[in-house]
């Protein structure tokens, strides 16, 4: 009787170790499958000095006064892993007058390495926006192939709410009126949030939202996103604001200008 409790009891112990087992492989590989069958949501890149997104095939960045002297040729050039940039969105202007200090030079050398660009206009909400728009058209001359007309949207400067709306609206039209094109909004998702919202929805948006991996945290819809301001490229000494557009290239192509 001793003998064969002892022989059940091992039968059960080595029952029991086969359905550990059992189990265990079945969680590695439930886990591998799961991995092989989900989409990495970015990849980090040294000669890059940041993550970007996967999934994007159309990849530019934004630059202004602040990164200096640009050496397009060698931004041009730049490619890892089949990365590289296909637009360059570069500051004009802001408010009523300025005029980006390197805007000129950057515009000029774009055109000369044929890397497809656009400009944008920083708004000033305490200033009359139809008169911004004035001053973005007296120095942005778009041809076929360039980017549709930026307003870059930030901060209210103490303006209410209405009267805010109310001037970038007189922008936005002005600059739709003189382009024969819809301008792109570019704002940073809380801000878009709070004080623009489904009043604006018709225009394109290129949103900036740097906590997010894999897409902006934005219930609209969009076509720009700046996702990291601290890339590095070749030819730019400063840190650079990088982006991804939201399609393919047919997508792309059909929002140039015409």
């Amino acid at each position: 009787m001793t003998k064969k409790k002892t022989y059940k009891k091992i039968i059960n112990s080595i029952l029991l170790v086969i359905g550990f087992f059992i189990l265990v492989s079945s969680i590695i590989l439930g886990f591998l499958k799961y991995n092989l069958n989900t989409k990495k949501e970015q990849t980090f890149y040294k000669s890059f000095e940041i993550a970007i997104p996967d999934n994007y095939s159309i990849h530019g960045i934004d630059v202004s006064k602040y990164q200096s002297y640009i050496y397009w040729n060698s931004v041009n050039k730049m490619q890892v892993d089949g990365i590289h940039f296909q637009f360059a969105f570069i500051k004009a202007t802001e408010g009523l007058k300025d005029i980006d200090g390197m805007f000129k030079r950057n515009w000029k050398l774009l055109k000369q390495h044929k890397l497809t660009h656009g400009a944008y206009h920083y708004f000033i909400a305490t200033s009359n926006g139809k008169l911004q728009a004035y001053n973005f058209i007296e120095n942005v001359k778009l041809e076929k192939g360039n980017l549709p007309p930026v307003v870059d949207v930030e901060q209210s400067f103490g303006l209410n709410k209405t009267s805010f709306k109310k001037e970038l609206m007189n922008c936005l039209v002005t600059l739709e009126q003189h382009y024969k094109v819809k301008p792109i909004i570019y704002s940073y998702v809380e801000f878009y949030n709070e004080y623009l919202g489904d009043e604006f929805k018709k225009y394109p948006l290129w949103v900036a939202h740097y906590t997010e991996n894999n897409k902006p945290k934005i219930t609209r819809d969009w076509i720009f996103w700046q996702y990291s301001d601290k890339g590095k490229v070749e030819g730019i000494t400063e840190k650079v604001d990088f982006n991804v557009f939201n399609g393919d290239s047919i997508a792309f192509n059909k929002i140039l200008m015409p």
